[in-house]
């Protein structure tokens, strides 16, 4: 598969669309976090069409700031809200208290890794038809970990079986990410997610029940 701006670009419009007829759906606020999952991913991946088009030494500080903001959101909110968006959608009591601690170990794993980028900052070369952020940080495999558990394993906790669809999907997207694309993981892995995010309009779309019970 290549990736190229037009596949970020198409992606980013695409999921636009899904994002705001996701949103269109929502009919309680506890579901909100959870529906602006798609037009989020429609923004990064808008922003990466940026990075793409901004390979130009004129144009060098238009793509730092766009690399920056593309890991903005893959470094820093992505680990931070999945989790949080699942807890809001959570009514068990017990299922949100492991949400809970899914917030937190995400909320760790996030700052971090934002204290890395303001730090070191961030760099985006095209390199094999693929963009690669270098983005150096310590304890990569045990900030690996407690990402995948923040961002994907955290919807296997939900008692909704549509978002734990969505989660393992993107467990397994990151798995396949990993082994054929691992030099560019970050923006390979996050197209695959991004198009996976259609998942949450599903289940907006085709849970009428789901509201029974909800919190206020």
């Amino acid at each position: 598969m290549c990736f190229s701006a037009t596949a970020s670009l198409a992606a980013g419009t695409f999921l636009a669309g899904v994002g705001v007829m996701t949103l269109r759906r929502v009919r309680h606020r506890s579901e909100l976090a959870y529906a602006a999952i798609p037009l989020l991913f429609a923004i990064q991946q808008l922003t990466e069409g940026v990075v793409w088009l901004t390979f130009d030494p004129a144009l060098e500080r238009l793509n730092t700031a766009a690399a920056m903001l593309y890991s903005l959101f893959s470094h820093v909110l992505w680990p931070i809200y999945v989790p949080v968006a699942g807890w809001l959608l959570e009514r068990t009591a017990t299922r949100r208290k492991a949400l809970g601690a899914a917030v937190a170990v995400g909320l760790s794993v996030g700052l971090y890794l934002l204290a890395t980028l303001v730090s070191d900052g961030i760099v985006a070369r095209p390199i094999g038809r693929h963009i690669e952020y270098d983005a150096p940080h310590l304890y990569i495999p045990a900030v690996m970990a407690l990402y995948l558990a923040a961002t994907t394993l955290s919807l296997l906790l939900s008692s909704h079986g549509r978002v734990r669809l969505f989660g393992a999907l993107a467990f397994a997207s990151s798995v396949l990410a990993y082994v054929a694309y691992a030099r560019w993981f970050i923006s390979v892995w996050c197209f695959f997610a991004a198009l996976l995010s259609i998942v949450v309009c599903l289940h907006l779309s085709q849970h009428p029940n789901r509201l029974a019970g909800a919190r206020p």
